[in-house]
């Protein structure tokens, strides 16, 4: 079986992101970032999760982004808004799947694994600018100029199975792949027990996901 690390947020995507690379027959080694984020609950999430799958190794490491700042999502002083606004939102966390991409890269090449795989989507989702196409696959082109395995000949792949995926769509996979969706958390503001708080970008991306799959929502809102 070829070896993959698999970002795992503990969000809807991610869990869905894991269930088709499992599906695929690859080895999955899970990698999540305690990043400063606010939804803290999401770690536990991603814990179960990674238990849930058998997989062969599930790693957390903090990193500092609540130290750059600029996002409603590290900093405490800064909103997270309730209501749909123009432009990049501020949850938008600054570089940040650029540092999960250079680190889940560097640890596919401690393990000898070439296929990263990474939830983001293009479609419903919150404009982030790397969740796109583009920029994926600008990362896969780095991969092979930064890297050992890369220089030597090696091929880093860069999935992003999700990417060109509604909502909906998304879910309708995930159920045919018997994502246990109630285990997930994608709200901005969960509490510690992983409540939802129902009006974050997040919470309404999810619920509108679920009512247009026809699938019941399991998420627990407080």
């Amino acid at each position: 079986m070829p070896k993959a690390v698999i970002l795992l947020s503990g969000g809807l995507d991610s869990a869905t992101t894991l269930a088709l690379a499992r599906e695929q027959g690859y080895d999955c080694h899970a990698l999540s970032l305690d990043y400063g984020q606010r939804h803290t609950a999401e770690l536990s999430a991603a814990r179960r999760i990674a238990a849930g799958a058998g997989i062969g190794e599930h790693k957390i490491i903090p990193i500092g982004l609540g130290s750059v700042g600029g996002s409603a999502l590290t900093d405490q002083n800064i909103a997270v808004p309730e209501q749909p606004g123009e432009g990049i939102p501020v949850t938008y966390v600054p570089a940040r799947n650029t540092v999960f991409l250079a680190l889940a890269l560097g640890w596919a090449e401690v393990l000898g694994a070439w296929d990263i795989f990474i939830g983001v989507n293009a479609v419903d989702y919150s404009g982030y600018p790397d969740c796109r196409p583009e920029y994926i696959a600008a990362f896969e082109r780095l991969a092979q100029l930064a890297t050992k395995g890369g220089v030597e000949g090696g091929r880093f792949h860069i999935h992003a199975p999700l990417i060109e995926l509604s909502k909906a769509q998304i879910i309708r996979e995930g159920t045919r792949l018997q994502v246990d969706y109630a285990a997930t958390v994608s709200c901005y503001t969960a509490d510690g027990g992983g409540r939802a708080c129902g009006v974050c970008d997040a919470c309404r991306l999810r619920a509108a996901g679920f009512r247009e799959a026809g699938v019941p929502d399991p998420t627990y809102y407080r």
